[in-house]
Order: structure tokens, then C-alpha cells, then sequence
């Protein structure tokens, strides 16, 4: 009838041992036993707030690519929106860059691609030697500006499933598309000699 607790030998209960040498406790003495240890428990939950879960990063949403890019010490802000797209001015400690998000839904708040881009004031390359990059790449892409300053891109395309990891990845990809151009116009023939990964 009565419930069997173990009992450890240098504990003493003021309960009667039973004849196994556990200790014998009523089911009244339980009850009281449970409400006693109720209100603390309670104090105990309320005390510990509930772990905070971050929202679901979307790569379609530009708020998300602007937090992303901001854990990464660049700042981004949105400079216009115009026709289902949405163009950004990037900064980081190392220099800036250009962000254009198309296809881009006023309802839903999602993009379905992103570019980023940068421009070189240096007019060392002629468009045969812009071609030539472009056939030594594999992701990134050199054009000339109507202004006559060769620029580089990088686009990718968005989907609810790409996670922070894999659009960090493709900011590093970008980061080198940024390094190896600008090696490209600082000497194109040197650049181009030179087998390419």
C-alpha cells in the first residue's frame, strides 16, 4: 500500500523503516510532499525564459540579405526600387560594391535572383581582353560600362531552401570573383597567360 523509497544510510527519516529497509511513506505525505515542491517548480520555469528562436532566413528577402551581408561586417542599404527590382549600396572595410535583387514580388517581399557588382576606374583592358576573361571563368563575369570602365559581376539564383551557409558561400565566391578581376586589369596579358581554376 505504501510507496518504497530508497534511502540513502546517512539520511534519517523521521518515517518508520520498513522490515526491506526502505522507508514506508504514506500517500497522504506524498500529496503534501507535491504540493510543497509545486510553487518552486513554478519559480523555477518562469525564471528561465524559453530559448529565443531566430526567424527562418529567407534568401528571396532583401531584409534577410541585408542582415546576412551586416554578420559579415558589410553594411548594406537599399538606394531605390524600380520595376521588380531593388538595387543596394554595399560597404565594407575593404571597399564597396553594388547589390541589384530582380524579379522581386511587392506581395510577397521575395526576389528571385541577385547580382553583385562592381566597377574599376582603370581602363587598362579592351573588350577582346574582357571576352577572354570570360572564357577563363567560370562564375564570374567582366563587361564594359557604356562609360568605358570594365566592371565585374556575379549573380545567383534565389530559392526558399538556400540557407545562410550557402548564400555565405556565394559571397565568397563573389569576394573572389572581386580579387581576381582586379588582378585581371592590373595586368590583363600576365592574367591571362596563367592557367585559371
Amino acid at each position: 500500500m505504501g510507496k518504497k523509497l530508497a534511502q540513502a544510510s546517512d539520511h534519517y527519516s523521521v518515517f518508520r523503516r520498513s522490515r526491506f529497509g526502505a522507508t514506508r511513506v504514506s500517500a497522504l505525505a506524498l500529496v503534501f510532499a507535491a504540493v510543497a515542491l509545486a510553487p518552486a517548480r513554478a519559480e523555477a520555469a518562469a525564471a528561465k525564459p524559453a530559448p529565443v528562436k531566430a526567424p527562418a532566413f529567407d534568401a528571396r528577402r532583401p531584409a534577410d540579405i541585408i542582415a546576412l551581408l551586416a554578420a559579415m561586417d558589410a553594411n548594406a542599404e537599399i538606394l531605390r526600387k524600380d520595376q521588380g527590382q531593388i538595387f543596394m549600396k554595399v560597404t565594407t572595410p575593404g571597399g564597396g560594391f553594388g547589390t541589384q535583387m530582380v524579379g522581386c514580388d511587392e506581395v510577397t517581399g521575395t526576389c528571385r535572383a541577385i547580382a553583385l557588382f562592381s566597377a574599376f576606374s582603370s581602363r587598362s583592358v579592351n573588350m577582346a581582353q574582357i571576352n577572354d576573361y570570360n572564357r577563363s571563368q567560370l562564375t564570374c563575369r567582366g563587361i564594359m560600362t557604356p562609360s568605358g570602365e570594365p566592371s565585374v559581376m556575379y549573380a545567383a539564383l534565389l530559392n526558399a531552401r538556400m540557407t545562410r551557409e550557402e548564400m555565405r558561400e556565394h559571397v565568397g565566391v563573389w569576394q573572389g570573383c572581386l580579387t581576381g578581376f582586379g588582378e585581371f586589369i592590373r595586368d590583363p596579358v600576365a592574367f591571362l597567360s596563367r592557367p585559371q581554376g
